[in-house]
């Protein structure tokens, strides 16, 4: 049986998704599912794996929030600039080391490769909170990304929204 756990966490990919849109005369479904994924303010980003109960929650909310695959490196930075201790305390490599890793990189490379779940690590905050897109968002944010909007899956350019977001 652990053999089979170990092919489905190779098969995971690390998400981000982001809340980008308020939620005045949104329908209650969509804002329970954003307070279980902790997305409870504009600009609030969340480190998930590609679950399908996860990918399940993000199409009840795609109105709401946008997602994408993250890249190692900016898994990385987000943790480095942007994972706080409950207290709002940064992140360190001495909390690293505490709970088992050598560094911050060897805890974000074990993020990304989902051997770890970031919203399940002891005395963190599940969520990252990021500023407003530097130079704004390119397109509207209550269209999809395929009509030329913000919202919903965007594949691989959620890296460059984070790097902006940072």
């Amino acid at each position: 049986m652990g053999e089979i756990v170990s092919k489905e966490a190779k098969k995971r990919k690390c998400i981000i998704a982001i809340r980008i849109r308020g939620t005045i005369r949104a329908p209650r479904q969509a804002r329970e599912t954003l307070q279980m994924l902790h997305l409870i303010r504009n600009n609030y980003a969340v480190l998930i794996d590609n679950r399908p109960s996860f990918l399940g929650m993000l199409k009840t909310a795609q109105n709401f929030v946008t997602w994408g695959e993250a890249s190692k490196e900016i898994v990385n930075m987000l943790i480095k600039e942007r994972g706080r201790l409950a207290g709002n305390k940064k992140l360190t490599d001495e909390y690293a080391q505490k709970i088992g890793y050598k560094s911050l990189e060897d805890l974000a490379g074990a993020i990304f490769d989902c051997h770890v779940e970031y919203r399940k690590l002891p005395n963190m905050q599940p969520v990252f909170r990021l500023h407003p897109p530097t130079k704004g968002f390119k397109g509207k944010i209550k269209k999809g990304c395929g009509m030329g909007g913000e919202l919903g899956y965007r594949e691989e350019k959620i890296n460059e929204l984070i790097r902006r977001m940072i």
